[in-house]
């Protein structure tokens, strides 16, 4: 099977610094891919040089057979490549609803005339934004909160309106920058049912970092370990979690 994403030697360097060294992976189709790291092992780097917002300095990334070495985040979110942030990003006086909008905005039907004219054609894309976005708040269970301002929801919440929005871009990879950061055990629980149906309903390919091992090693199928950078461990959970390496550089902190 040709691989969804595939890296070789993804490297960038800060100065005299390696952040990321010789990274690569292939991701398949309808994975469920983690990334673990203890902090500071370059996982959320990784995540940046994949949608844009840093440029390698040395390797190569390709999305569906596409180099996205060099893109703008914008562009590669047009390639189909969603994600969200470790910090929290929402545009908080905007309705919960009016932020899953933004992300539909991406794959608008119509030109500036149409927006400044406001044509038929207009109104009917922006029916389908609004509809597309209020059916992933019902996927989320958010839909009852559809009308309230984004700073009202509670912070378990406001997670799962990011990842409603990074959805609505209607992409086939979506990068989770440690989702369940902050939430409590019932919040977590919630979202590891809620990644997987992402990826078995709406079939978009999953690729998570977190530092929750008991999420992680609860729900990916494959396991890619950093340490400094460099990829000290790949595999299946049982068989990192076995992994002295492994086990010496993070899980043994735990």
């Amino acid at each position: 099977m040709t691989a969804l994403l595939q890296t070789s030697g993804l490297t960038i360097q800060f100065g005299g610094l390696t952040a990321v060294d010789a990274f690569d992976c292939a991701i398949q189709p309808g994975d469920l891919y983690g990334i673990i790291g203890p902090n500071g092992a370059g996982k959320t780097t990784v995540f940046n040089m994949l949608t844009g917002v840093y440029l390698p300095t040395a390797g190569v990334a390709h999305f569906d057979g596409t180099l996205i070495n060099g893109c703008s985040p914008a562009q590669v979110s047009a390639l189909g490549i969603s994600r969200t942030f470790q910090n929290i990003r929402l545009f908080d006086e905007l309705s919960v609803l009016e932020n899953a909008m933004t992300g539909a905005h991406q794959h608008a039907k119509i030109n500036l005339f149409d927006s400044l004219l406001r044509t038929p054609r207009h109104y009917r894309e922006e029916k389908r934004q609004r509809d597309r976005a209020y059916e992933l708040l019902q996927f989320m269970g958010l839909e009852e909160r559809a009308g309230l301002p984004a700073k009202q929801l509670p912070y378990g919440h406001r997670r799962k309106l990011e990842i409603a929005r990074a959805l609505a871009t209607e992409p086939r990879l979506i990068c989770l920058d440690e989702p369940a950061a902050g939430m409590n055990t019932g919040e977590k629980a919630e979202l590891s049912a809620l990644i997987r149906r992402i990826r078995d309903e709406l079939k978009v390919t999953v690729l998570l970092i977190e530092h929750d091992m008991k999420l992680v090693m609860g729900i990916c199928e494959k396991i890619q370990v950093l340490d400094y950078g460099k990829t000290i461990a790949l595999g299946t959970p049982k068989e990192i979690q076995s992994n002295p390496k492994v086990i010496e550089a993070y899980l043994g902190g735990e």
